[in-house]
């Protein structure tokens, strides 16, 4: 691979190379088995598309044979803070897209990998973002997520480009499977000694009664009121925070996702100055995190081990959650975590037309808490298991940062791989 002019390659409007360009199908997503898989936006913006957790839909054959996903399709998310969003559809079991996403066909004398690489980009999102401009609900149809003018090398040139990437993906997205294999670990331990109650020892601790049901004996009832030394959000300069500029990451609520995940591409920043003046809302190793008010109350987050940054703050839509002696931040994390805590967090709204949550409400969160050297028995089981975790998404982090340096060097020709012998053949059995 070799440096030099980059190469004049014809550009063309994406939809020039479509062989098709689809909406996608309007349904209720259901988790019982009644038909087909039914990927939507929220299935896209991860790392992987994880299919065990995308549901069902119900949809007649004649309209399955319309929206049926193949290998080599790439969807594309319309609507939302997410527009612009994009995968490629690789291996996959059965399945249709809905509404809000567009798929495109790729013609067959263009490489579809190359094609979604380059649409699964920073440079395609920031593109979509500068056309349909900072609207409260951003709006992406089919005209405009095809009007990005994307280089088309020779096809040859297309593939091995796609090769040298695919690479770099295939990394990434092992590293991103061994994530989530980590964290159903962590949550299987947790699950089995604080949920199922067989726990070290458990044989010798008889069950008593409690507001929470039977729990074993000399376990106690708390509420966060009791456990957290900290609870607090963060702030803002006036004028607000840059996507482009500034010193210091400030994070806001549509990056409290889950363990070891991150968008680096919604970064804000604020400035040294102003860091250094907040009094609250300075990270500290294995805060966990709290999505405060909009949308998607409840989703929680933990960071830790300089993951997603050394140094950085959150804004005012996130809550820090901070424990005191009786208890630990793991322990928080994963109670936090369970299904029923996360429906009793939501709850704590009232307002639908602002939805939101209180520091007075998430005190009065019930938490079970097991005897002290219980709770040190299950970090030490845990750390690895976390420092594992991130130290993986510090890596991932790595990866996707070298593969957008080169993705832009590669499609306009400044690295030349024209005359770079590779084999074709590990494209075509991926």
């Amino acid at each position: 691979m070799t440096g030099g002019l980059a190469k004049t390659w014809d550009r063309v409007p994406l939809k020039d190379i479509c062989e098709q360009i689809n909406y996608g199908y309007t349904a209720s997503a259901k988790q019982e088995q009644i038909g087909p898989k039914f990927l939507r936006i929220t299935d896209i913006v991860d790392e992987l598309i994880t299919w065990e957790s995308v549901p069902y839909c119900k949809i007649s054959e004649k309209e399955f044979a319309k929206y049926e996903l193949q290998e080599g399709d790439i969807v594309i998310a319309r609507t939302g803070a997410t527009s612009g969003y994009a995968k490629m559809i690789k291996k996959h079991p059965k399945a249709v897209f809905a509404s809000y996403l567009v798929r495109l066909r790729i013609k067959e004398k263009y490489d579809w990998r190359y094609v979604g690489l380059v649409v699964e980009s920073d440079d395609f999102k920031r593109y979509i973002k500068s056309v349909i401009g900072g609207a409260a609900q951003p709006q992406a149809n089919a005209q405009v997520l095809t009007s990005f003018p994307i280089p088309l090398p020779p096809l040859p040139t297309q593939r091995k480009i796609a090769i040298i990437l695919s690479a770099y993906d295939d990394l990434i997205e092992n590293n991103a499977r061994r994530i989530k294999i980590l964290e159903e670990m962590a949550q299987m331990v947790y699950r089995e000694w604080f949920v199922n109650f067989r726990f070290p020892g458990h044989e010798k601790v008889k069950m008593v009664e409690s507001e929470l049901g039977m729990i074993p004996e000399g376990w106690e009832t708390k509420t966060l009121a009791d456990v957290l030394e900290t609870i607090e959000s963060g702030s803002r300069p006036k004028g607000g925070v840059s996507s482009t500029s500034g010193e210091v990451p400030s994070i806001g609520a549509e990056n409290i996702i889950g363990l070891g995940k991150y968008d680096y591409s919604k970064d804000k920043y604020v400035s040294r100055l102003f860091f250094e003046s907040m009094r609250k809302g300075r990270l500290r190793d294995k805060d966990v995190l709290l999505y405060k008010d909009g949308a998607q109350i409840g989703r929680k987050s933990m960071f830790q081990s300089s993951f997603p940054h050394s140094v950085c703050c959150i804004n005012e839509h996130v809550f820090i959650l901070r424990t005191n002696q009786l208890c630990t931040q793991n322990y928080l994390y994963f109670w936090l975590d369970q299904a029923d805590m996360t429906q009793n967090i939501k709850n704590l709204n009232a307002n639908a037309a602002q939805p939101g949550i209180n520091q007075a409400g998430v005190k009065t969160l019930s938490i079970l808490l097991p005897p002290r050297e219980l709770l040190g028995g299950f970090d030490k089981v845990a750390e690895p298991l976390l420092g594992e975790l991130f130290n993986l998404a510090k890596k991932n982090n790595v990866l996707r940062r070298t593969r957008d340096l080169l993705l832009p060097r590669l499609i306009l020709g400044e690295l030349d791989v024209e005359n770079l012998d590779i084999d074709m053949e590990r494209l075509d059995n991926g």
